[in-house]
């Protein structure tokens, strides 16, 4: 049976959930406003390393010249992000910068955040936003058996009483979740799929299958976690959908997720 008659014959629509779509300039205007907050501490520093001791002036000075140089480096990342951001582009000779600064300045862009009454989860859901674009500008293709579908176990539907983490085949792809659609991915481009309880067995099944890229499906605090977590691997992420709340029958965009995949595979 075609994908898209078993899925509209399924219950797996009814409660669909729209989300707004994520603004990447959250996250990189936050990270950007961090880095003038940090130059005005240095410039403050810079003012104090004046009337201090000889040896306070020294120390000071040590630790504004590594001050100094994060705010050169910090400033070529996000130079990097924006050039990547506007042209769809990356440029070679900033990447690296562009990568390190956006997860160093993560947890600063939440704080800042928080004190400007941003909600997290918007900012979380910028910056996998930010990670998706440079995600598809680095145009890594591989294998199919190089590449895995991570998914949550709260995709399952709470009554099905299969486990599927042990065994993806034993979903009997009734349409009443998310997995059979999955599966049906899977099995259509020859890719691995899992679906893992938490973080430390997510972690687990990247270190068993050792896969070139991963898709990762969770909500935007895990995913994050996991970006964080799976730095050395190219990460395409795609947060979940919660109709009924965090955690329960929460469901995916499959189309997303035939777009990731047929950006990253080999023709």
């Amino acid at each position: 049976m075609p994908m898209a008659t078993a899925w509209n014959r399924g219950k797996y629509w009814e409660a669909h959930l729209v989300m707004p779509e994520p603004k990447k300039r959250v996250f990189v205007g936050l990270i950007s406003l961090s880095l003038l907050i940090l130059a005005v501490l240095v410039g403050t520093g810079w003012y104090l390393v004046q009337r201090g001791s000889r040896v306070a002036w020294w120390l000071l000075l040590m630790v504004l010249s590594a001050a100094i140089g994060f705010l050169i480096y910090g400033g070529v990342g996000i130079l990097g992000l924006l050039v990547s951001l506007i042209t769809g582009r990356t440029l070679p000779v900033l990447s690296r910068a562009q990568d390190t600064v956006a997860f160093a300045l993560l947890p600063v862009a939440l704080r800042v955040g928080a004190l400007l009454g941003v909600d997290k989860d918007r900012i979380r859901a910028s910056f996998i936003e930010v990670n998706n674009q440079l995600f598809r500008q680095k145009e890594k293709r591989v294998h199919p058996q190089e590449l895995l579908i991570l998914a949550p176990i709260c995709l399952q539907n709470a009554a099905c009483p299969r486990k599927v983490t042990n065994d993806i085949r034993q979903c009997r792809r009734c349409g009443r979740c998310s997995v059979g659609g999955l599966l049906e991915l899977a099995d259509k481009y020859g890719v691995n799929l899992a679906v893992a309880t938490g973080g430390t067995k997510a972690r687990q099944l990247i270190r068993d299958l050792r896969p070139q890229v991963v898709i990762a499906i969770a909500c935007e605090r895990d995913l994050v976690s996991g970006l964080q977590d799976a730095r050395q691997i190219t990460v395409g992420a795609i947060a979940n959908q919660r109709p009924q709340g965090p955690c329960l029958n929460t469901q995916v965009d499959l189309g997303r997720v035939e777009e990731a995949l047929q950006a990253s595979l080999l023709e």
